[in-house]
């Protein structure tokens, strides 16, 4: 186990072109194919460190994440695993960071899969000066239910999604941009609160995509739309000043009902969420995002 207390790279000479921190906790299910797919990189792909924080896991997330070692060694790259004891995303990726020496940091979730050439245009994005955010082109993954089929249907045509950079599931910045907060605050939304640290104009959605799963179900998209939007009012209601960095693109009336007109089940099983949403209370529980 490497020591989580290790000191990263704050602003001199990085030992690596990017540094990808996976927060996972209980993940042995989903971990070989996030990590099979970095390993799938394309030669365009810089060296890159790979640091797994496995935290509060109660099932095999450490020995599945250690057993990839020798595979990202012939490669060339770099694979640390941390065995936190104690569970939290925040907490695991303030771990993390101060493991990296990447000149970047990508941050992904354990149950993404990235495609080949994601690394490399998400580097390239971020080998600038100026502060910078990235992120790939978000897919959802195939569902087995209909409803989060026509669910995700739906949302991934909407502006705010199509081309918005919403980073959910992964999202990197360069160092100039982590400058801008310090720790990881405990707060529930961690890609909101990264993506509102940088302006519009400074976030840029690369070609490439990766695939992210969504929830099954009615129950469980209710259950997680509710925790989102309670994540997102809790940005801005501790970060008040990120919200000028919003600019949430809200459809027009014609392309709403382009929308409608095109994919009827999809709208009114979202319609059907946002509606659930609003008349149930919400909990403090802690919710998986898929």
């Amino acid at each position: 186990m490497t020591d989580p207390h290790d000191i990263g790279t704050a602003g001199g000479a990085a030992d690596w072109p990017l540094s990808v921190l996976i927060a996972a906790r209980d993940e042995e299910d989903y971990l070989p194919g996030c990590l099979s797919a970095l390993l799938a990189q394309d030669r365009a792909a810089p060296a890159s460190e790979i640091i797994v924080a496995a935290n509060g896991c109660r099932d095999r997330t450490v020995a599945v994440a250690q057993s990839f070692g020798a595979q990202f060694a012939a490669r060339g790259w770099a694979l640390v695993v941390l065995d936190l004891a104690d569970g939290g995303k925040l907490a695991a990726l303030n771990a993390a960071e101060q493991r990296a020496r990447g000149a970047a940091l990508v941050y992904l979730d354990a149950d993404v899969r990235c495609e080949p050439a994601l690394l490399g245009q998400l580097q390239q994005a971020l080998d600038v000066a100026q502060p910078r955010y990235a992120t790939g082109t978000l897919a959802v993954q195939p569902a087995r239910s209909w409803v989060t089929r026509a669910y995700a249907g739906f949302w991934t045509r909407l502006p705010f999604v199509r081309g918005g950079a919403v980073g959910a599931g992964l999202f990197a910045v360069n160092r100039a941009g982590r400058a801008r907060w310090g720790e990881f605050p405990e707060i529930i939304s961690d890609d909101t609160f990264v993506r509102l640290n940088f302006a519009p104009d400074e976030r840029i959605e690369v070609p490439a995509r990766y695939h992210w799963p969504m929830v099954e179900g009615f129950a469980n998209l209710v259950r997680v739309r509710r925790r989102q939007d309670r994540g997102v009012a809790e940005v801005n209601r501790q970060f008040p000043a990120l919200t000028a960095n919003a600019r949430k693109t809200a459809p027009e009336a014609r392309d709403l009902a382009g929308l409608m007109l095109s994919a009827p089940v999809g709208f009114g099983v979202y319609l059907a969420v946002h509606l659930a949403v609003r008349l149930r209370r919400s909990t403090a529980d802690w919710t998986r995002g898929r």
